[in-house]
């Protein structure tokens, strides 16, 4: 499933990270690659321990747990804290494949990478090129969305950053492991979640809307790994 989620982080908070960010002392951003992905990293990366990293990061976080679209989509047990990259100046991320699992930093703690997300920072309209272009079911996507936007997908997708041939590319990214690691029978239960709340809004409190409840509450409880 490759979802766009709107408006993650209203204008106000944006705004926040956008300021800070444009202040922010950054390395080179294959300190966080793995081997192979490190010889098609070229970009710029907040370090991961940095205060500034885990006080945006943490805002995301907060922003994420309200937002029922994500909660909906990915069925979140776990979520890496997020980091942050710019790109500029010809910069570019060949082609890869997120690793399968991440250890938090400064912990013993460890994350499967079901999902994988970049939330937008710069606006588009302020940079050529950077589009994040993912391989699906359905071809090749090429990704660029609104500042304050989230594009949200499996993490076992191909993808690369395309070169930033004009201006500056801020975003935040990060991985999800969720209560249900298959990507085909999360993509069912979030249709179904989607096909019971417009049913709700149509018609409250129908018996069809309480029945399919139920199917997918025990559909959840058959695949859910908590």
């Amino acid at each position: 499933m490759l979802l766009q989620i709107p408006d993650v982080l209203d204008a106000e908070l944006l705004a926040q990270h956008q300021h800070a960010l444009a202040q922010a002392d950054w390395i080179d951003g294959r300190a966080t690659a793995g081997y192979q992905s490190a010889r098609a990293k070229d970009n710029r990366q907040l370090p991961e321990d940095s205060r500034l990293a885990r006080q945006l990061g943490g805002a995301i976080l907060a922003a994420l747990e309200k937002n029922a679209l994500f909660v909906s989509a990915a069925l979140p047990r776990k979520v890496f804290p997020p980091l942050f990259n710019r790109y500029e100046d010809g910069q570019a991320f060949g082609t890869h494949v997120d690793n399968a699992i991440r250890s938090v930093p400064g912990s013993v703690e460890r994350i499967r990478t079901d999902l994988s997300a970049t939330l937008f920072l710069s606006p588009p309209e302020d940079y050529e090129g950077g589009e994040l272009s993912i391989e699906d079911s359905y071809g090749l996507q090429h990704v660029k969305l609104p500042a304050g936007h989230m594009i949200l997908y499996p993490a076992t997708s191909l993808h690369h950053v395309r070169p930033v041939t004009r201006g500056v590319r801020i975003a935040s990214f990060f991985w999800i492991q969720s209560m249900v690691r298959d990507d085909g029978k999360r993509t069912l239960l979030f249709d179904l979640d989607t096909a019971i709340q417009r049913l709700n809004q149509e018609s409250p409190g129908s018996a069809s809307a309480i029945q399919l409840t139920g199917v997918y509450h025990n559909l959840l409880r058959r695949w859910a790994d908590v």
